[in-house]
């Protein structure tokens, strides 16, 4: 047993209201520079639709992510060491501008400086990459809230649904979406690790986050089509890669990610999770995509565990980490509740962002007349969440569902003083479930050690121990 501590996050598709706050936050504060124009570390697409970029989801294309080969051996998909060789000054495989969009501005000045003219001035759209005149035909978010519902029948998660069970349809009165916010997954078995030719991306062992080193990067870009999520990006001006950081300067602070600090819908949560890495190629290699989460669940251990506390202190894991594990927000939602999925695990990379599936309008008249409806009786069909949460299985995203409804009749239940409904968890714990996912604070939606600090004490407190002196106590720089 090797334990490793691991920062996630679990978003609440219920709550997210598709405001992009989260999108211009991120990109305020990491990609507001030149060559970084058509970066979004965090987007939200909303589905059914393309995503961003376009159709990143197909793997057939893109060679995302890993596969099983020979001997049910774990390989990546864009294929092994000499394949990737040859295909480091020309990858097909990579999306190219026009799968993103090509930035663009306007000329802003001829508004300003024309003179009287018979005719209002126009400011004409050019490219930020090449400075020439461009007509825009794609942007980010160009099929925001179903625009052009075209667009949405081309959802490749809708194409696979529609080939199981009932086919689902997009006219106007079986019209449905979510919003979907993705960022980077900081994956426990990164596929674009493992394709770095360079060695520039890692883990890092103390949190989990997945990093670039930018004096390391050489611009190779097999990491882009490696990534099954097309979270890394090229910057065409400095010909290095880059990507969400998890916002680690914020984490070392125990603040969360800006984007998860400016969430309107307070959707997301932030925490440390406990992982047991001798186990996660085990999971990665599972036969059935469908397991592959299952297996997840069973690589996060118990962080009250005695036997699992005694192996993470061994492995120099701080006390303070280990308790924030145990308060975690993210650990009650995913492996207590099991209220939580991951994104496509079966892509294979074990991603340590999880989603709540979102509850939807009654679809039918006749469930509209009984008090809640089951998962079957929504909206949103069950098996289009399945594709994008369980590999096309519908089980677990219909106990999830079903046990949000049972949550809403528990509550309601005690404000009418009716009989409660029958559950698989104590009224203390749907009330605790109530809390988190409705009415949770701050600092109850986000559990993050301050790292630095944790390390400053924990360190004072043995070189005392010790009777040794603590340089920090010889400057005075401890407060």
């Amino acid at each position: 047993m090797k334990i490793k501590a691991q920062i996630s996050m679990v978003m609440n598709l219920d709550k997210c209201i598709g405001c992009h706050t989260c999108s211009i936050t991120c990109k305020n504060v990491w990609t507001n520079r030149k060559g970084s124009e058509y970066m979004y570390f965090n987007n939200v697409e909303t589905r059914p639709g393309l995503g961003y970029p376009r159709n990143w989801e197909d793997q057939d294309t893109w060679k995302g992510g890993w596969e099983l080969g020979t001997g049910e051996k774990l390989r990546l998909r864009s294929g092994g060491r000499i394949k990737r060789f040859l295909k480091l000054f020309y990858n097909p495989e990579q999306p190219g501008m026009d799968d993103y969009f090509e930035p663009w501005t306007y000329d802003y000045e001829k508004l300003i400086s024309s003179g009287r003219t018979d005719h209002q001035p126009v400011a004409r759209p050019h490219s930020v990459v090449t400075g020439e005149r461009m007509d825009i035909t794609w942007g980010p978010n160009w099929d925001d809230d179903l625009a052009g519902v075209k667009y949405a029948r081309q959802d490749l998660n809708l194409q696979e649904s529609n080939k199981v069970g009932e086919e689902i349809k997009m006219e106007m009165e079986d019209l449905f979406m979510r919003y979907l916010p993705r960022i980077c997954n900081h994956c426990l078995n990164p596929a674009c690790v493992a394709a770095c030719p360079s060695g520039a991306i890692y883990k890092r062992e103390e949190d989990g986050v997945v990093l670039i080193s930018q004096d390391t990067c050489r611009g190779w870009r097999a990491c882009v089509p490696a990534c099954p999520y097309k979270k890394i990006f090229y910057n065409w001006e400095t010909d290095k890669s880059e990507k969400c950081i998890f916002c680690y300067p914020r984490l070392e602070s125990g603040l969360p990610t800006v984007c998860a600090d400016t969430c309107v819908g307070r959707m997301r949560y932030m925490g440390v999770l406990l992982y047991d890495a001798d186990k996660v190629l085990e999971a990665a290699s599972v036969k059935d995509p469908k397991e592959i989460w299952r297996k997840m669940k069973e690589v996060i251990v118990d962080p009250h565990d005695p036997e699992v506390i005694a192996a993470a202190k061994a492995e120099g894991i701080l006390d303070a980490w280990i308790l924030a594990a145990q308060e975690s927000p993210v650990y009650k939602l995913i492996a207590e509740y099991n209220l939580a999925l991951p994104l496509h695990a079966e892509y294979r990379t074990l991603p340590m962002v999880w989603y709540i599936p979102p509850m939807s309008p009654i679809h039918t008249r006749f469930a509209a007349h009984k008090n809640l409806a089951q998962a079957d009786e929504m909206r949103i069909p069950v098996q289009y969440l399945a594709e994008l949460f369980s590999a096309g299985d519908p089980e677990p995203v219909e106990h999830i569902i079903n046990t949000l409804v049972t949550v809403r009749e528990h509550m309601r239940a005690k404000e009418f003083g009716e009989q409660a409904p029958e559950s698989e968890f104590s009224a203390v714990e749907l009330d605790d479930m109530y809390r988190l996912l409705a009415l949770a604070k701050y600092d109850e939606r986000f559990n993050i050690p301050p790292k630095a600090q944790d390390s400053i004490t924990e360190g004072h407190e043995l070189q005392h121990g010790a009777g040794l002196a603590c340089s920090r106590c010889e400057k005075g720089m401890h407060s």
